[in-house]
């Protein structure tokens, strides 16, 4: 009996967490946010939930873009499929398990303009919910900025499967209130209030479309990030020349002729910023719901996003890339048990599914590959993994906290100490000085594709 009562110890510890809140972003790169070091950024209500929760600080994604990165934290797998996700196993423990918006991959902006459900897995729930815009075509200033053209036209404007639909930004007079995510935290917080009168346990998981493209945003969110004061990503000169062919993004600058326009650069930061802002404001809507009605005492919140991007770093633009500004997301997690903290452990997202289970007290699946992060959110001196994958069509990412590795398809490879090249400059994947640590990475690279291979 007592070995029993010790292994139940670390689930009653946290016995008084029963609802799980799933906020999740789309595309959003972790220095976006003001809590992860960007203090230009105005995001007050995710700093806040970063205040009260744990923030870590080296968070990676598994796919680099939509569509695998969500099947992969849903079901908890580095290359998610067939297995059982969140929304299945908690209904098995009586739950009720309801989508809002984008958390499988649905196509931005060709599925929110007709409101379908894109890759969505029925059985993951119990109720869902898909919430439509305009998009690109909403009435207001539009701009396709590595076209350099501006008009309040509806004529004209790139937008689905268009070539140049992710340069494209519009602002315009209004409150937000037609905006999909303002739809989506409203219907999320009508949800709150049912799931507190029907006292049964809940998974609400709410998918907010912005930053990505196409920025749209009403102006007032623009004017917060005044083009003229927004610094551009630093460049060396010849960045590209000790990159490997494969490492080279043909999501470029020069592609797409947006290097012809600076102040054009500078004002897709205005606009990815302006929509993280407004992003920012609807989180702040749900979560001050959630606290109004006291469902914060017995609910775990937690926020991320799918991936990160990339807005003119090494004159690369977008995601489906290994540098850290795609690989690396945001992720907070505030449970009621929870102290304020931050943690600098190398975690992944497929450990969120294992530790909402942990959370909240049931078994986590067998088909799980990630690890729970409850011992390290209770603990921060412990440690539940040495390094995270991430990958594209093209390569792997082996990432520790002190070095990147890329390990591409035609063999070649890249390698940046994240100590002191944290900007990934200088790739040390051929110095003899590092033949030892090249050495170790591969071998953890080689232990991450037989895991994934495993079962």
């Amino acid at each position: 009996m007592k070995y029993i009562i010790l292994f139940l110890l670390p689930i009653l510890t946290w016995s008084n967490a029963k609802n799980i809140l799933f906020i999740i972003s789309d595309d959003l790169k972790a220095d976006a946010l003001n809590c992860y070091g960007n203090k230009s950024a105005h995001t007050p209500n995710i700093d806040k939930l970063a205040s009260e929760g744990t923030l870590f600080q080296n968070a990676y994604c598994q796919g680099t873009v939509c569509a695998p990165s969500r099947a992969s934290f849903m079901r908890g797998k580095y290359f998610g499929k067939n297995e059982i996700t969140w929304g299945e196993h908690f209904q098995n423990y009586g739950y009720s398990s309801t989508r809002v918006g984008k958390i499988f991959h649905m196509r931005v902006p060709g599925d929110i303009i007709a409101g379908t459900d894109g890759q969505d897995v029925k059985k993951c729930w119990t109720a869902k919910y898909n919430i439509p815009g305009k998009e690109a075509h909403t009435p207001g200033n539009y701009a396709c900025l590595n076209l350099n053209k501006f008009t309040k036209a509806l004529e004209g404007r790139e937008t689905t499967r268009m070539p140049n639909r992710m340069f494209v930004t519009v602002d315009y007079i209004g409150d937000g209130s037609d905006q999909p995510d303002w739809k989506a935290a409203t219907k999320s917080i009508e949800l709150l209030k049912q799931f507190k009168k029907d006292k049964k346990p809940f998974f609400l998981a709410t998918g907010l479309i912005r930053p990505h493209y196409p920025n749209v945003a009403p102006k007032q969110y623009f004017d917060l990030y005044p083009f003229r004061r927004m610094n551009l990503p630093f460049v060396p000169d010849d960045d590209w020349k000790d990159m490997p062919k494969a490492a080279v993004s043909n999501s470029n600058s020069k592609f797409f002729g947006i290097d012809k326009f600076p102040d054009n650069q500078k004002k897709m930061w205005t606009g990815y910023l302006a929509t993280v802002s407004f992003m920012d404001e609807q989180v702040g809507r749900i979560l001050n719901a959630l606290k109004e009605l006291e469902l914060d005492k017995n609910t775990v919140v937690f926020f991320t996003s799918d991936h990160g991007y990339l807005l003119g770093e090494h004159h690369f633009w977008q995601k489906n890339n290994l540098r850290e500004e795609v690989v690396r997301v945001p992720l907070i997690i505030k449970s009621p048990a929870t102290e304020p903290s931050v943690n600098n452990s190398v975690v992944e997202l497929i450990d969120l599914f294992p530790t909402a289970c942990h959370l909240v007290g049931i078994p986590k699946p067998d088909t799980i590959q990630g690890a729970s992060l409850v011992p390290i959110i209770q603990n921060d001196r412990e440690k539940v993994k040495e390094s995270a994958m991430s990958y594209t069509s093209r390569g792997t990412l082996i990432r520790t906290k002190e070095w990147a590795f890329m390990k591409y398809k035609d063999g070649s490879e890249e390698l940046y100490d994240m100590i002191k090249d944290s900007e990934q400059f200088i790739n040390l994947a051929s110095s003899p000085k590092h033949r030892k640590i090249l050495a170790d990475l591969r071998r953890q690279y080689r232990i991450k594709l037989n895991l994934t291979r495993s079962n």
